[in-house]
């Protein structure tokens, strides 16, 4: 029997090692094919420009409505050189904070949720209520509480990441295998053991996704706050060039709105992959 053992235990032993083998060459593929990525993500971006390029210089759409990607490029580097930074930098302010204040009240609110029935049946009623509000349905009675200072918008934009982030993280928990818990008690493991061990690593996927959908939504909900109260931000620059008739203006903020979230939703994605490394799953086709 222990001849047995030892030889299954060896099995185990190759068999985990040829695993990590196998994640050690999928990494290392995954490493020596994000240039080529890199490239095919570009691919289609670079195809509407041309496209809209030849379009306009040709005459076929109105220069007035619809600026050549060149132009927008001379208007780029022309707000370079003035406010753009520090309309960036405001809309980033704004966003950061907002979206940890409620990324954070997310967190707590959800593993109480999924980790408790009564707390569920406390609090969930009253949050899938709040969350068919539109977000924009907030606003004018933010400004009658709060002003149109700083604290209006980071209310807002905290309301707007809260939800994406609670739904995600209750949804991770409730799918929790069963059995694993069950296990985990048997062998003696507290309740905070429990969360440490086993629902923490199985619910870190759906938090991701909260995460980054609750990001976006804090970019989202950033313009509505600056479009009706602002003199900073790239949502204020939307307005400006709108009140100017300048529809390179509002596509160059629309350019960079774009751009500032696609940079943070890389460095959350850079962030998940470094966290749930140790997953093998399937990564799609070649």
């Amino acid at each position: 029997m222990s001849g047995q053992a030892i030889i299954l235990g060896a099995e185990g032993a190759k068999a985990a090692d040829l695993s990590s083998t196998s994640r050690v060459r999928t990494f290392a593929i995954s490493l020596r094919s994000q240039p080529l990525a890199w490239l095919r993500g570009l691919a289609l971006p670079a195809v509407v420009l041309a496209g809209l390029e030849a379009s306009v210089r040709l005459g076929w759409v109105p220069a007035h409505l619809m600026p050549a990607p060149s132009d927008l490029f001379y208007t780029l580097l022309e707000l370079a050189d003035g406010p753009l930074w520090r309309h960036i930098a405001a809309s980033a302010k704004r966003v950061f904070a907002g979206f940890g204040i409620g990324a954070m009240l997310a967190i707590v609110f959800g593993a109480l949720v999924g980790l408790s029935k009564v707390a569920e049946d406390y609090i969930e009623p009253s949050f899938q209520a709040l969350r068919a509000v539109p977000g924009l349905a907030w606003v004018p009675l933010l400004l009658i509480w709060l002003g149109i200072d700083e604290t209006s918008k980071i209310t807002l934009i905290a309301i707007g990441a809260f939800f994406p982030v609670y739904l995600n993280l209750v949804a991770g928990i409730r799918n929790v295998d069963r059995k694993l818990v069950e296990v985990g008690s048997m062998y003696g493991l507290s309740q905070l053991a429990l969360v440490r061990r086993i629902f923490i690593p199985a619910a870190k996927p759906y938090l991701f996704t909260g995460l980054r959908s609750g990001l976006s939504m804090a970019w989202l909900c950033v313009v509505a706050a600056e479009l009706l109260a602002a003199t900073q931000g790239i949502g204020y620059l939307l307005t400006d060039g709108r009140e100017v008739s300048r529809p390179d203006l509002v596509l160059v903020a629309i350019i960079v709105l774009a751009a500032m979230g696609k940079l943070t939703d890389s460095v959350l994605k850079y962030w998940e992959a470094r966290s749930l490394q140790w997953r093998d799953v399937f990564a799609g086709a070649a």
